[in-house]
């Protein structure tokens, strides 16, 4: 036996706390790698989301953008909206303003975005309906304008008819009061022209010859008129000599040959209906020349009748 008292063998533990440390590290590194592995697979989640989330705005954007040239189209063609439109068109205004802001900004959640994709929805039927009506109203308005321009047609017709039946009733008026002038022209029968010598003491004898003729005595009777009414009627006569020339006392106005010279202008009182004998005397500043002698009788500017006188150089004892 030996001297030296025995202990009892100590136990080496290096093994079992590296055992702990290396189990404790893998742990740890399990952990970070998990964990790591959750990180990324919530940033991919987040970026989907994200993404989703653009995408969806776009889509939205692509939306109220379609919406807006609808309405860009609708209001641009019709400046003038007037009573319920344009306080239809100010709602739809109102509601683009309201999906603008949500649109606008920068970190829009999927709620707002959901919501604003709501309200283009509803904007979108705002714009058919304000279409509709606006088509409605334009078809109004062609037939209005078709109307018009018919009534215009017919007005245009009618204008044209009436001054046709106006001229129409023009030259009927016009035509009656030429008959009514003719009719009223009084008419000169039984012409006579003789010429008269007057002896001393005033005593007249008829005679053919040149130089013994003192004066021309017309006569002539107003035949009956019952269409010329009563009163003064102004007769025109022209007295034209051998040599072609009439004796002119002023001129008047003819209906066909225009102005001419007259020589006598009788006057007397016309009774309608009834014959009046009339009756003057004319002659010459100087003698009497031998010819032809023309005497003619208007009335009214018409031609009423007329007669030849001749006068003959006279023999010596003539």
């Amino acid at each position: 036996m030996s001297n030296n008292p025995q202990f009892p063998e100590k136990k080496d533990n290096r093994n079992l706390i590296y055992g702990i440390l290396i189990a404790a590290l893998v742990m740890t590194w399990a952990y970070i790698i998990y964990d790591k592995s959750q990180s990324k697979e919530q940033i991919t989640l987040l970026q989907t989301e994200v993404k989703n989330v653009d995408s969806a705005r776009l889509a939205i954007q692509q939306e109220f953008d379609n919406a807006s040239a609808r309405l860009d189209s609708i209001t641009t063609n019709n400046i003038e909206l007037q009573g319920t439109l344009a306080e239809r068109n100010q709602e739809i205004q109102q509601l683009k303003n309201n999906i603008r802001v949500t649109l606008n900004k920068k970190n829009a959640t999927a709620d707002e975005l959901s919501k604003a994709k709501t309200l283009i929805a509803e904007l979108n039927g705002k714009i058919t309906d304000l279409f509709a009506e606006v088509e409605k109203l334009k078809a109004e308005n062609q037939q209005l304008t078709n109307a018009n321009e018919q009534l215009t047609t017919d007005k245009n017709k009618l204008t044209a008819e009436k001054g046709e039946l106006q001229q129409n009733l023009n030259n009927t008026s016009e035509a009656k009061r030429r008959i009514e002038d003719v009719a009223s022209t009084l008419q000169a029968l039984n012409i006579n022209i003789t010429a008269i010598n007057i002896k001393n003491g005033g005593k007249e004898r008829e005679t053919s010859t040149a130089k013994r003729a003192d004066v021309f005595r017309v006569s002539f009777d107003i035949a009956e008129n019952r269409v010329a009414p009563t009163g003064t009627k102004d007769f025109f006569v022209i007295v034209t000599g051998p040599d072609g020339k009439a004796f002119s006392e002023g001129v008047f106005k003819t209906r066909e040959d225009g102005e001419r010279e007259f020589t006598n202008k009788v006057t007397v009182n016309y009774e309608q209906g009834k014959r009046l004998p009339v009756s003057f005397n004319w002659k010459p500043d100087g003698q009497y020349a031998t010819g032809n002698y023309r005497v003619e009788i208007y009335h009214n500017g018409y031609k009423i009748g007329e007669g030849v006188k001749s006068l003959k150089k006279g023999g010596i004892f003539g």
